[in-house]
């Protein structure tokens, strides 16, 4: 299946394509474009549409993009759930929420910085994420 988000990647659409392909979609092809173009793009490719405003899947409140999927495809794993705190505590500012938020947040930054192409970012940044997921995993086994 096809996704589409907006280029220029940070910490949402980073967190999201690591959850499509790592839960969702192990295929997934990800199409990047500018804010104004994602829908007209999404129509064109049959893509759908992630963390924009009029996607299919978008902010919700006070949850970012990845929480919402996370809710969305009901993933009830608890590694999961602790990593959209800090997903979204990182993407909404709110860096008090979660204590790893600054940090994962000037990480984003850094690789944004590094690595301007969307589809490298990505590629780099997908192993930030296995490590914060397997911190998490860690972390959940042992409050449980």
């Amino acid at each position: 299946m096809k996704w589409i988000t907006r280029s220029h990647v940070h910490v949402d659409r980073v967190a999201c394509p690591w959850l499509i392909r790592r839960f969702l979609d192990s295929e997934a092809q990800f199409l990047f474009a500018p804010k104004s173009q994602v829908l007209v793009v999404a129509e064109k490719e049959g893509a759908i549409s992630f963390d924009t405003p009029g996607a299919k899947y978008h902010h919700d409140g006070d949850l970012c993009t990845f929480s919402v999927l996370v809710r969305e495809f009901d993933l009830t794993d608890k590694a999961l759930q602790r990593m959209a705190r800090v997903v979204n505590a990182a993407d909404t500012g709110k860096m008090d929420a979660d204590p790893l938020a600054a940090g994962f947040e000037a990480i984003a930054v850094g690789y944004g910085l590094r690595y301007p192409d969307d589809r490298v970012n990505l590629e780099k940044q997908f192993e930030v994420y296995d490590a914060l997921y397997a911190w998490c995993r860690l972390e959940v086994a042992g409050h449980s």
